[in-house]
């Protein structure tokens, strides 16, 4: 296999067959002596220059909107709907309301129904809105794009650098990511995506307590975050490397009180509306329950059953890290729990694809499998905002039997990647990780190349374990 002969870059115009395909637009795979050179072009820049595209690609996806307006037929038809403009009166921000304590709220206002951080991100935001602009909501959707495509970049870089020293290039999916373009300002998901990515880096450079301060701050913007700590805790089972997973999760849980408690107490109700409207909401939009609902197969006592299956399937994946003949890598497990997540959750809103992103390109770098998941997340975008058009124009929009295709699209490629992965876990050889014998688990932090103190299936002969390889200091 090719590499570049000074820094043991992994180059995929050399070893994914899709990059390499590809690079023959532009003059076939990257040579030795390019490679060789020490440029300014580092690939982290190079891959926040790509991130640009995306960034570009988001504007023009909402410019119609932008254009003509925050209307139904606009939204829908042209696939450019946002929470963003729609929440900024619905939610108060325009009334300069604070989230959380006021307890008497103004006729038509509700109140934010996001974790505290996020709807702190939401408030700062509206605070930037200038006097006397014509749109504001436009202009509020406009901000919220610059902290989005902040946050887009921050994710990219530190996917870059949690994915190792010899794998950076593996960001690119992070940086050129079609789908998440699209997302990434339906909503303020994209600041739970970067501070998960940050934890994730941190982690991976041995800081524990720094990842627990990125984790505790990201489930304090989504809840999604804390499911880092279970792969963790069974990666830990399986080395007996507790001290980090410890003070990693012990930092986490008193991060988020430190930044939840005061909400709390000055207004409870406020502050717990969030866990409420998460308990009490049925079937929502693109769930695996609601396209069975759809379909005349309803779901009876759906909390218990979505919450068993999540369960059960988090169990399977505990099963998985400790009887798997290698130690999984932690990028692999996080993406399988957080996969579980969101299919089995009550509601799959189009900007969540955005938490699998940087977890995809870790756990599965492989642009095939990627642009499979990639496909179908783009067939369910855009058959969800022709579904709710129908609402407007039904001769316009699309019908029920249509819609759950779309949804199925969604199952199915995101239900590829996660056996791709599980296949990975099962048959080391095939994780472009370790394929090669080099790498063990850059993002692993502690865990990369530690032996087993504990598994459940039989313990693997040594040699095929840990390969001399691997023993060599990083």
């Amino acid at each position: 296999m090719t590499r570049a002969a000074e820094d043991g870059l992994v180059l995929p115009s050399v070893e994914d067959p899709v990059v390499r395909a590809a690079s023959t637009a532009i003059g076939g795979p990257a040579g030795r002596r390019m490679l060789s050179e020490r440029r300014w072009l580092t690939p982290v820049r190079v891959l926040l220059l790509l991130a640009v595209v995306t960034a570009l690609l988001a504007v023009a996806g909402k410019q119609h909107c932008r254009a003509e307006g925050w209307t139904s037929s606009n939204m829908y038809f042209h696939a450019c709907y946002s929470d963003v403009p729609a929440l900024y009166s619905g939610r108060g921000m325009d009334q300069g309301i604070f989230p959380y304590l006021d307890e008497a709220l103004p006729e038509g206002v509700q109140q934010v129904e996001y974790p505290v951080l996020t709807g702190l991100l939401m408030w700062l935001e509206a605070k930037l809105v200038p006097d006397g602009v014509a749109d504001r909501a436009t202009t509020y959707f406009d901000i919220n794009l610059l902290f989005a495509v902040g946050f887009l970049f921050a994710t990219v870089a530190l996917t870059a650098w949690t994915a190792g020293r010899r794998r950076p290039w593996d960001a690119a999916m992070v940086a050129l990511c079609p789908a998440a373009a699209l997302a990434m300002t339906v909503n303020w998901d994209m600041l739970a995506v970067a501070l998960l990515a940050g934890g994730m880096w941190a982690w991976a450079r041995d800081r524990p307590a720094l990842a627990g301060v990125l984790i505790g701050l990201g489930t304090s913007a989504k809840l999604y975050p804390a499911l880092l700590l279970l792969p963790i805790l069974l990666l830990a089972v399986r080395t007996g490397r507790w001290r980090p997973a410890l003070l990693a999760g012990g930092t986490a849980a008193f991060v988020w009180l430190d930044v939840n408690v005061p909400f709390m107490i000055a207004n409870w109700d406020g502050w717990f509306r969030f866990f409420k409207f998460s308990q009490e909401r049925q079937e929502g939009f693109s769930s695996i329950w609601y396209a069975l609902q759809l379909a005349g197969y309803p779901v009876p006592g759906l909390n218990a059953v979505a919450s068993g299956l999540t369960v059960l399937l988090f169990a399977a994946i505990a099963w998985l890290a400790l009887a798997a003949p290698r130690r999984p890598r932690l990028a692999q497990l996080t993406f399988l729990v957080v996969a579980a997540f969101v299919l089995t959750n009550k509601v799959y809103s189009p900007q969540f694809l955005l938490w699998l992103v940087p977890l995809a390109a870790l756990a599965r770098p492989r642009w095939r499998d990627y642009l499979v998941w990639q496909a179908g997340e783009l067939v369910h975008f855009v058959g969800i905002w022709l579904y709710l058009g129908a609402y407007v124009d039904a001769d316009r929009g699309l019908g029920d039997k249509a819609y759950i295709w779309t949804i199925v699209a969604h199952l199915a490629g995101t239900l590829w990647l996660v056996a791709v992965v599980v296949r990975d876990i099962l048959k080391p050889a095939d994780d472009p990780v370790r394929a090669d014998g080099i790498d063990d688990d850059p993002g692993g932090g502690t865990f990369d190349k530690a032996p087993d103190v504990f598994a459940l299936g039989p313990a693997p002969a040594d040699a095929e374990a840990r390969p001399p390889a691997l023993t060599a200091p990083r």
